[in-house]
């Protein structure tokens, strides 16, 4: 029995793009060692002839890969490789959170639940003495701004960058302060519908630094959990008394909730 012409259309194999391969052996090269870090590439033709490609989906793929922070192109010098660091890479989560539509605000916030408090427990059993006293003085900084939700919650996000660079772990951290800073509105949101938000929020974060001080990993991870298990309910319960049942569409639809219409008790 014949194959019909469709399924015989699925099974064949679809020829990759160039530019893909392209950019597949550039890392290849990387990966290797035979363009290490810092190193310039070869002139284009030479790049061309090495790879297998022609020029054109060769400067496609470089474009790619200067885009992911790989490449960096210097006009008159050359192509290079870059440091390759993670805080360089890793970038790019930070603007992808951005992008992500508003009814995936919940799997943000579940996601640095479950990285963070693991951070925070590393912290404790690495942090200096030099990031603890900056970590405490981010802490006096919020208690004195305890009246100015907008540059309390900025100060907030500055605490737990603190605890989380304390780790020493560049990936841990810039893959945590890409998903965090897409949950800073919804923290000031917080601080303006819940009347004792900064009274809770202050002592959440003083109950961290204690455990950070202490040294005491698991004291640390528990209290950062609750801290983030706090905020988590607090959004189901302001999306439901928003009457939203969820975000469906763009950040606008946060916008759109007026924290004067919307006053949540915490108590409930």
């Amino acid at each position: 029995m014949s194959a019909s012409p469709s399924s015989a259309g699925e099974d064949m194999v679809r020829p990759v793009p160039l530019t893909d391969v392209a950019i597949s052996r550039i890392r290849r090269l990387i990966q290797s060692g035979r363009l290490p870090p810092g190193s310039r590439l070869p002139p284009e033709p030479q790049l061309a002839a090495q790879l297998g490609v022609s020029r054109n989906p060769l400067r496609e793929a470089v474009k790619a890969l200067v885009v992911a922070r790989v490449l960096d192109v210097r006009r008159g010098d050359g192509t290079y490789v870059t440091s390759l660091e993670p805080r360089l890479l890793l970038q790019g989560v930070g603007l992808a959170v951005e992008l992500l539509r508003a009814d995936s605000l919940r799997e943000v916030v579940e996601v640095r639940r479950l990285l963070e408090p693991v951070a925070t427990a590393l912290a404790a059993t690495r942090v200096s003495p030099a990031r603890l006293a900056e970590i405490r003085g981010h802490l006096e900084a919020m208690r004195a701004a305890r009246d100015d939700v907008e540059k309390l919650t900025h100060i907030d996000a500055a605490f737990h960058r603190a605890v989380v660079a304390a780790t020493g772990n560049e990936t841990l951290t810039t893959l945590l302060e890409g998903i965090a800073g897409r949950t800073l509105r919804l923290r000031t949101w917080r601080g303006l519908v819940e009347a004792d938000a900064v009274h809770t929020t202050l002592a959440e974060h003083e109950a961290i630094y204690d455990a950070l001080e202490a040294r005491d990993p698991t004291l640390a991870q528990a209290t950062a959990l609750m801290h983030l298990n706090a905020s988590e309910t607090w959004l189901r319960t302001a999306l439901s008394e928003a009457g939203t049942g969820g975000l469906d569409g763009t950040d606008d639809e946060l916008d759109d909730l007026d924290p004067r219409d919307h006053p949540i008790d915490s108590k409930e």
